[in-house]
């Protein structure tokens, strides 16, 4: 008793993936693939394998996952500064911003001194 079962596949070829995987079919290298039925037994059990490892892989292997951890690293780092930068500056503002006071009178060093020649600028 044999244990085969049969299945329909329906190719629409004006969509693109459809009439790709069609040429594909009738173009194959039949000393490789011997049968349409090799050919897609094949193409699905690489399809799944692939696909049920990405669902398992611990490690960011696609391109869509890996965009997905970024997007996760840049919520939270925004999120962190949201909640850290308001204190960030309450603090460090004040020191910044300039006094009206002159500089030369907080800072008696820079001051210029009252005897110093002049004249040997050209006066």
């Amino acid at each position: 008793m044999t244990n085969i079962r049969n299945t329909n596949l329906r190719f629409n070829l004006n969509k693109e993936k459809h009439r790709r995987a069609w040429e594909h079919l009738q173009h194959m290298d039949k000393r490789i693939f011997k049968s349409h039925s090799n050919a897609a037994i094949d193409a699905l059990n690489d399809f799944f394998d692939r696909y049920y490892k990405a669902q398992d892989e611990p490690y960011l292997e696609t391109r869509e996952r890996e965009e997905q951890f970024v997007e996760r690293i840049v919520a939270a780092v925004e999120a962190s500064l949201d909640r850290t930068l308001p204190t960030y500056w309450s603090e460090h503002i004040p020191q910044t911003t300039p006094t009206t006071e002159n500089k030369h009178q907080s800072n008696p060093e820079a001051a210029p001194e009252s005897n110093v020649d002049w004249d040997f600028l050209g006066g």
